[in-house]
């Protein structure tokens, strides 16, 4: 029987729970990632300039964190490793690029740094 109220956590429980969110984040991240493929056709590259690095690294940079990283989380393979990349994403994204924007605007991109965050410090599950 399952116990609403109870703080037990079992193991089996914790795992599908970290299931569930690596599949959710990375296939949502995923959809954010297949459109920013389609810009590196553009000429020129169309994209933010962070720290000087130019549009072009600047895109490859994010269509590695979220299309390639995001295939990582979603098999738990170097789960931990590979959200670093996303996340950084997403920090720069709400902190940075949306910084003078209402919250509104910055809200996706926190759920996005809660939940890696949350993937960073418990892995994978098994």
């Amino acid at each position: 029987m399952i116990q609403l109220f109870s703080t037990d956590q079992s193991a089996k429980g914790i795992n599908v729970s970290l299931l569930i969110m690596r599949i959710g984040i990375a296939l949502l991240m995923f959809t954010h990632g297949i459109p920013k493929i389609a810009k590196l056709s553009e000429t020129p590259v169309q994209f933010m300039d962070f720290l000087g690095m130019g549009a072009t690294v600047g895109l490859y940079l994010a269509i590695f964190g979220e299309v390639v990283c995001s295939i990582f989380v979603m098999v738990g393979l170097g789960t931990r490793l590979a959200v670093i990349s996303p996340l950084v994403i997403m920090l720069v994204a709400v902190f940075h690029v949306h910084i003078a924007d209402p919250f509104v605007k910055q809200e996706m991109g926190l759920h996005y740094i809660l939940t890696y965050v949350v993937l960073f410090s418990m892995g994978s599950g098994r």
